[in-house]
């Protein structure tokens, strides 16, 4: 067992190095100071590992990586050791301090377990991405904090927000929203349950010069939304309820951000989501919202077969929406790092122009 734990070890040690030769240039170049170093590329060795820093300092640096659920089990005692093994040959490959180092179990989350804190350790650090800075927590939630396989798809974003009204659906902390303001949009909406992503947003949108506020309740009389006063919002609401009572109020958007969970199901909302059940009905309403020139962009991440735009178009028809257009952009967001490696399906979603074209 320890002759096969060293020779592992070796493997990630050499397979490291190589990865990081490869990437440094790029990541030095493009901005890029959170990027994927290691996506069990080895079968053997289940890690999925990113790199937080600057390449010209690993000194600095940090990992945070992930160790997937094997296939068959393994006692604790050999596992705790061959992680620690593995900890030591990512140090010895990369000149990243050992306590700087996070790994941990990723299994299939439910609900927003995949959210929730692990920890109090409280290891952040503020990561470029693109010229603008994000706060991550390395080390107390099972995610970071910034989702580094949606980079480009960002940037997409940030490339046509001058000027428009922005909303940001299941917005986390707030990276597509700060990305949209950096672009110049005239405002931004951003709308999570959690008041603990919204202050993690508000500080990334402060870290690269805007001020943002969080509106907790932001109800008319009638129970519907009244208007919101400030540039940038930060919302807590439930999302689902947010967008009936918007519609309510035939309120409209330019530019709609969509990047649910795979499921949630939060004391906090009025019913549970399913991606899989409801993505068609979910957008079906966004599009009430959307202005007549108006985009939606849409992040997909589910476990079954790959979610294809004509999928999605055919679902909206199935409901009588027929004049909406739905590109894959798959290939558009696919950067350096990621490159032959399984990322979220990513759409944009825009009204056909009225030229007499029927959708069947």
């Amino acid at each position: 067992m320890q002759d096969k734990t060293a020779d592992q070890a070796q493997m990630l040690f050499n397979r490291l190095q190589k990865r990081f030769r490869h990437l440094k240039k790029w990541a030095q170049r493009m901005g890029a100071g959170a990027f994927r170093l290691y996506d069990r590329d080895i079968p053997e060795i289940p890690l999925v590992l990113d790199f937080f820093g600057e390449c010209a300092t690993p000194q600095d640096a940090a990992i945070c990586g992930s160790l997937y659920k094997r296939p068959y089990e393994k006692d604790e005692a050999d596992e705790t050791v061959w992680l620690s093994a593995m900890k030591e040959s990512i140090s010895s490959a990369l000149g990243v301090k050992l306590e700087n180092i996070f790994l941990k179990q990723r299994q299939k989350q439910k609900g927003l377990l995949q959210y929730e804190k692990m920890g109090q350790a409280q290891f952040t650090k503020i990561v470029k991405e693109n010229s603008l800075s994000f706060k991550v927590n390395l080390s107390d939630y099972l995610d970071t904090g910034l989702f580094i396989d949606r980079r480009l798809f960002r940037a997409m974003v940030r490339d046509v927000s001058k000027n428009k009204k922005v909303l940001n659906l299941f917005s986390y902390t707030g990276a597509f929203s700060v990305y949209a303001a950096a672009g110049g949009a005239a405002s931004t909406d951003s709308v999570d349950l959690s008041n603990t992503y919204l202050n993690w947003a508000k500080e990334n949108f402060a870290l690269n010069g805007f001020s943002a506020s969080i509106t907790k309740k932001n109800f008319t009389t009638n129970g519907t939304y009244g208007s919101f006063t400030n540039r940038h919002e930060l919302i807590r609401a439930d999302v689902l309820e947010f967008i009936k009572k918007a519609i309510i109020e035939k309120k409209l958007w330019d530019i709609i951000i969509v990047d649910p969970p795979a499921f949630s199901n939060s004391k906090s909302m009025t019913c549970n989501f399913d991606l899989n059940r409801d993505l068609i009905e979910l957008l079906s309403q966004c599009l009430k919202l959307l202005s007549p020139d108006g985009k939606i962009f849409v992040s997909v991440n589910v476990k079954r077969g790959a979610v294809q735009a004509q999928e999605l178009e055919e679902g909206l028809r199935s409901l009588n929406i027929r004049n909406v257009r739905v590109t894959d952009l798959g290939s558009k967001i696919e950067d350096e790092d990621f490159k032959g490696r399984k990322m979220p399906k990513a759409f944009l979603l825009e009204r056909e122009q009225e030229r007499g074209l029927s959708a069947d």
